[in-house]
């Protein structure tokens, strides 16, 4: 990864963005404390923008028929996969939160030598894993184990999560976005 705090594309000034964007970025400087570096980078093209913000709410929502903690783990492992700097930095503090310490947090990159992950958690990941790395491939039996969990429209959602982070890292990644500071991760640590 690179060590750079500087992004391969510039961010322009808020007033630069259309209108109808600027509540998104308020609701983000109010949530997180700052506006979030992607949201500027994918808002230099506004019906982009309105995709993408549009697909994340729809997979983070209350009603998920995946758990929080589900889908916070498959977003910081994805993150990890991918060295997307701002993503492991964000989801990493979404997932410590929502599973109350820095547990999982701490052991997800060595999840298989872990015994802080159940049987549903350790599928998910191997599912996660062979979606992300371009060497691996989802086979008829990842599958078939994970119906154990999951009805057809929970791995269509869980499929769907795990693409979206891919998408969302891999150009944070290219870009070079750099962490915000919200999560300091053991290996962050003097």
């Amino acid at each position: 990864m690179a060590n750079k705090s500087v992004m391969r594309i510039s961010e322009k000034s808020i007033q630069k963005y259309p209108y109808y964007l600027r509540p998104f970025f308020w609701s983000q400087q109010r949530k997180y404390g700052q506006i979030l570096k992607p949201a500027l980078l994918w808002a230099r093209v506004p019906k982009l923008f309105m995709a993408v913000a549009t697909l994340y709410g729809v997979l983070d929502r209350k009603s998920s028929p995946l758990d929080p903690v589900l889908r916070s783990l498959v977003t910081v492992r994805v993150s990890q996969i991918n060295w997307c700097r701002f993503c492991v930095d964000i989801n990493s503090a979404v997932l410590a939160k929502r599973a109350g310490s820095m547990d999982k947090v701490a052991a997800l990159e060595r999840w298989q030598e872990s015994g802080l992950f159940d049987e549903k958690e350790r599928l998910v990941l191997e599912y996660t894993e062979a979606m992300t790395y371009s060497d691996q491939q989802v086979n008829d039996g990842l599958m078939h184990r994970l119906s154990a969990f999951f009805d057809e429209d929970g791995i269509v959602e869980l499929t769907a999560l795990i693409a979206f982070q891919n998408l969302s890292s891999k150009f944070n990644s290219a870009l070079d976005v750099p962490a915000q500071g919200f999560c300091r991760l053991p290996s962050d640590t003097p």
